[in-house]
């Protein structure tokens, strides 16, 4: 690949590396009315947007997540550290699930641990999974560059005016299919979740 192609890459990748997540800590003490929770979520995840004038959440976006049984409806118009603990979980899920398979997904979680007692809440569920993703930043950038320098040496015969396109092609191809295949692993298993862990959300969806 060009010098230009490596030095938007090593810009992608140093991207990644300086990304993080939400701390618990970060959130705040008090309860949230609907626009504090989408400036806060705006503020919060603006370094995931692809473009500066793209949303995070909108107000029709969290009214349609309450809805569809993703989100349980606020008390008195405010949302907890709960809610917003789940919205950033269902912000990440929406990108690559259905409105579906995120509730199948989320339902057992609401049911035991939303507004759970202390150690058993959501905040426990949220250090444990966000703590393991963060931690594994760094594995995830390793793949990345041996699937970057392996695309690197594709289309060595190719016409010299085409070698640098086939190049990137192949690249977002392999990344592409390694996407794929880890949302199939994630829909099986969506799919393989128990009568007895999806029943928390048919009780939501009877409310």
């Amino acid at each position: 690949m060009t010098e230009d192609d490596k030095s938007v890459f090593r810009s992608i990748l140093d991207h990644i590396s300086g990304m993080d997540y939400i701390k618990p800590e970060d959130l705040p003490n008090i309860d949230l009315y609907m626009d504090q929770v989408t400036t806060f979520m705006e503020d919060q995840l603006a370094s995931t947007k692809r473009h500066e004038d793209d949303k995070i959440l909108t107000k029709t976006m969290i009214n349609n997540y309450a809805k569809n049984n993703l989100l349980p409806s606020p008390e008195k118009k405010r949302y907890s550290k709960d809610h917003l603990l789940m919205l950033i979980f269902i912000y990440y899920f929406k990108n690559i699930l259905s409105i579906t398979d995120i509730q199948k997904l989320l339902g057992p979680i609401t049911e035991k641990y939303f507004k759970g007692e202390p150690g058993k809440d959501m905040t426990y569920v949220y250090n444990e999974v966000f703590g393991m993703e963060n931690r594994k930043i760094d594995q995830l950038i390793k793949n990345v560059l041996k699937d970057y320098r392996f695309s690197s040496a594709t289309f060595q015969d190719a016409d010299e005016e085409d070698q640098e396109f086939l190049k990137r092609f192949s690249f977002i191809c392999l990344m592409s299919f390694d996407v794929y295949i880890k949302k199939m692993i994630i829909e099986k298993m969506i799919d393989d979740i128990s009568p007895a862990e999806d029943k928390s959300s048919k009780k939501t969806k009877e409310k």
